[in-house]
């Protein structure tokens, strides 16, 4: 599969701004992107650190994914994200190595990238989501 890089790490968090607060005054990060992402209930937070960007995720629907992933497991990381290329074919490698899908194809996510999700059950525990951009 080989990815280029961590895409992101997505954090969840009960009060988005409260979050960035935090991120902003005490890391002295900057918060360059807030969007709402209807289809999946949830309003995000993006910071650049280095290379990598760090997502904060609000649920904006008690019974949407980060709503339920804060009610069983209370705030923290979420998920970690990886940048690839031909991200069809990345699933189908997965797949093809046992690797249980959440999504079977790619959906747009923040930032108008690519995304699809690897069941942490076959990850080791870890929610993986796999992000192209196919503006680049």
């Amino acid at each position: 599969m080989k990815p280029s890089h961590i895409e992101h790490i997505g954090i969840a968090v009960k009060n988005l701004d409260e979050s960035i607060r935090y991120y902003e005054k005490v890391l002295g990060l900057e918060c360059y992107n807030i969007e709402e992402i209807k289809d999946q209930k949830v309003k995000t937070a993006f910071f650049m650190v280095g290379d990598t960007k760090i997502e904060l995720l609000e649920s904006t629907d008690s019974e949407g994914p980060i709503g339920k992933f804060i009610e069983k497991r209370g705030e923290g990381i979420h998920h970690i994200a990886f940048a690839v290329q031909n991200i069809e074919d990345k699933l189908k490698h997965a797949e093809e190595n046992g690797i249980r899908l959440i999504d079977s194809a790619p959906r747009k996510g923040a930032e108008g990238l690519d995304i699809a999700f690897l069941h942490p059950k076959s990850t080791f525990g870890v929610l993986t989501e796999l992000c192209e951009d196919k503006n680049k």
